[in-house]
């Protein structure tokens, strides 16, 4: 097992290459240099012919609380948006199986992330969030092209606008997710899965994936530029309020 800094764990498992989020004390929100970190670990695996799929998870009580807004504060905004997109195109590109089993907190690019995984095992009791309009900001990570294929254009507008809770068991039915288990197995049957997945033919599975994606990567980057650029307009509506106060606050 190795870790880069702290921020993530790797291991490989029968095939599985295991990546874990781990900022437990922070509900493993994302730094910069935690964004960079993933977008590098994925690259490193596209390219190892060991790794059959990916599997993602969370250390601690929670997935993902979306972006550390105590360190966005003190950093580049610039730094961070680079390193949002680096991960989100590090995803759409991968061209093996990846599977996430999340449980506790999936907020905001912890949920966003996952709309570019390929089968998301969720805890029944997880609860999830789109809470961009509550922090005064927009769409990020592609959601703004990607959660209407997900769960369709009315159900989809309805979860950006109003920011709420979804539970995981709601997010299985929706689409968020593939399927919502007790949270005790999440990780198990992930681990499950992703091994099941590693005794089919890699070619098939590679081919299938690249046929149900192809050109997605383009339009998700479009779709991420535009998001940047509405961001930046909502702001300056805002006149600095909304998600640029709320970063000062270091509140989610």
């Amino acid at each position: 097992m190795t870790s880069t800094e702290r921020e993530l764990l790797i291991d490989d498992v029968n095939g599985v290459r295991v990546l874990s989020l781990n900022r437990p004390d922070r509900l493993n929100a994302f730094t910069s240099s935690a964004y960079f970190g993933l977008a590098q670990a994925l690259d490193d695996a596209a390219a190892d012919e060991s790794v059959q799929v990916i599997l993602l998870k969370g250390e601690g009580r929670g997935y993902c609380a979306g972006v550390d807004l105590f360190a966005l504060a003190e950093e580049d905004s610039e730094l961070f948006s680079r390193g949002i997109k680096a991960v989100v195109l590090a995803l759409a590109s991968f061209p093996k199986p990846i599977v996430a089993a999340v449980h506790g907190a999936i907020v905001g690019f912890g949920a966003t992330m996952l709309l570019h995984v390929d089968v998301v095992l969720t805890a029944d009791d997880a609860r999830w969030r789109f809470p961009f309009t509550e922090l005064g900001t927009g769409p990020e990570a592609g959601s703004s092209f990607m959660l209407p294929k997900s769960v369709g254009e009315r159900r989809a507008a309805e979860l950006l606008m109003t920011s709420r809770w979804v539970s995981g068991k709601e997010a299985a039915e929706l689409g968020l997710a593939t399927d919502s288990v007790p949270a005790d197995q999440v990780h198990s049957m992930g681990q499950l899965v992703a091994e099941k997945l590693t005794t089919l033919k890699g070619a098939a599975l590679m081919e299938t994936k690249a046929l149900m994606r192809r050109g997605w990567a383009q339009e998700i980057a479009e779709a991420i530029d535009r998001e940047t650029a509405v961001a930046g307009e909502i702001g300056r509506k805002l006149g600095g309020g909304g998600f640029a106060w709320s970063a000062k606050q270091g509140s989610v």
